[in-house]
């Protein structure tokens, strides 16, 4: 049955799904974007605009369809033959976004509150297994209620960055070692736009299936887009003064705040691990919706199993997995982004 969700719950659930470790640890806007100096000011644009249409279309295909799993839209969009092998590849990625969550976590735990990698691991692993267990409903709750923190909290760390650092961030390139995972910033934006929407679609699908007033579908892909495009902005602006360092850490934006105080640190510590949560939900929940429907008695069943498969996974460590992995299932996402083109071109979003 469909809901009146307000703009603010639409966008929040989009930013939240998009916003985990990779986006607002620095470590993607880096690999992405930061890497490619001040030209990678263009891909982020170019990135916003995609997730503006395409969050949009995901959102009016979800409620077209009265969709409970991105399955039915994927093949919707791209076939029954290609929409299978992009059906998979998804699922795949979704496991795999859910992976790199937990050993975000462990990284952030190491790193900043001296324990163990499992720890952390354990605890995003349990957090994110109790609240998929409530539902849907539960999950928008709990994505939708973090994300103004997050704002708030890189919104605090480029002002400061800013007023604090003499330096321009378009005054020229920084000379680095380590190059771009695209050689491209304008590539970059569509990958790293198509990849973030194979993580996105699986809470954007049976959102759109929960929204009652149809003008709010745009208007919450819109402010949605908007605030992941500003979020990156500012991201990418704070990297760049803090160049060549920055690059050191698997979780540069934390050595950023290292600079403002100890206590922000932590602060900071906390909204990321907020972030992170939002995120795995998104994994975890599409992975799953994908085999089993959330009221099924094996909901439960195969929430307990992935969650332990992906425990055990994230030992590889975050960094590798961005850099390595997420890049591959931007193929998909092309993919992906290719067959909704053609789902508005053929005039099958109003039919």
């Amino acid at each position: 049955m469909k809901r009146e969700l307000s703009v603010f719950s639409i966008a929040a659930t989009y930013i939240g799904t998009v916003v985990g470790a990779g986006f607002a640890s620095g470590q993607e806007v880096l690999q992405y974007f930061g890497y490619h100096g001040r030209a990678g000011y263009t891909g982020i644009i170019v990135a916003t605009a995609i997730f503006v249409v395409y969050g949009y279309v995901i959102l009016v295909l979800g409620n077209k369809l009265s969709a409970d799993s991105y399955h039915n839209v994927v093949i919707f969009s791209t076939g029954a033959y290609l929409g299978r092998a992009v059906d998979w590849v998804i699922t795949f990625f979704l496991f795999v976004a859910f992976t790199a969550m937990i050993a975000g976590t462990g990284a952030i735990f190491k790193e900043q509150l001296g324990l163990p990698l499992i720890v952390g691991n354990i605890f995003m692993a349990i957090i994110t297994l109790l609240t998929t267990l409530t539902g849907i409903a539960g999950i928008i709750n709990a994505i939708s209620a973090v994300v103004p923190v997050l704002i708030l909290g890189v919104f605090a760390t480029g002002t400061y960055t800013l007023l604090t650092n003499p330096g321009s961030p378009f005054a020229g390139n920084v000379a680095l070692n380590t190059t771009p995972i695209l050689p491209n910033p304008l590539l970059s934006g569509i990958v790293y736009a198509s990849y973030n929407l194979v993580m996105a679609i699986a809470i954007l699908v049976p959102l759109g299936k929960e929204i009652n007033n149809k003008s709010n579908l745009f208007k919450g892909a819109l402010l949605g887009g908007i605030g992941l495009g500003t979020c990156a902005l500012i991201i990418q602006t704070t990297l760049l003064l803090n160049m060549p360092e920055v690059s050191r850490y698997e979780i540069p934006m934390l050595f950023v705040t290292n600079k403002i105080s100890p206590v922000f640190t932590i602060v900071y510590s906390l909204i990321l691990i907020s972030e992170i949560y939002s995120t795995a939900l998104g994994g975890l929940y599409g992975f799953v919706a994908r085999f089993t429907n959330a009221k099924s008695t094996k909901y439960v069943t195969y929430s307990v199993i992935t969650t332990a498969a992906a425990l055990v996974c994230s030992q590889l460590g975050f960094s590798n997995m961005v850099r390595y992995l997420y890049s591959v299932v931007g193929i998909a996402g092309l993919i992906l982004l290719g067959g909704l083109t053609y789902s508005v071109l053929s005039g099958k979003l109003s039919t």
